[in-house]
């Protein structure tokens, strides 16, 4: 299992519009492109020092930089989650 993951501040700024959060990563210019990589497992309140995951071992791919990125990008992001095959209304809340 794979998991990639970038950090954003949201702004109010229609320059930082990607139409396509929903494909994953974004690679373009800056985005995506100084990446650390390591091996560890999942997260979260039903993991712990026990108990592994049944997913482990992850490999974590996360972009180093923090980005700008527009709010309606996440508006465009959340209405797409909400008509997938797949269930994903768990998602469109933080986590943490």
């Amino acid at each position: 299992v794979g998991v990639q993951a970038q950090i954003f501040t949201i702004v109010n700024d229609e320059t930082f519009f990607y139409p396509d959060l929903i494909r994953g990563m974004i690679v373009d210019k800056e985005y995506g492109q100084d990446l650390a990589y390591y091996t560890g497992s999942t997260t979260g309140s039903t993991e712990n020092g026990d108990i592994c995951s049944q997913y482990t071992p992850i490999t974590w791919q996360v972009d180093r930089k923090c980005h700008l990125i527009s709010a309606s990008s996440f508006d465009k992001l959340c209405a797409e989650m909400k008509v997938q095959r797949d269930d994903m209304s768990l998602d469109l809340h933080p986590h943490g």
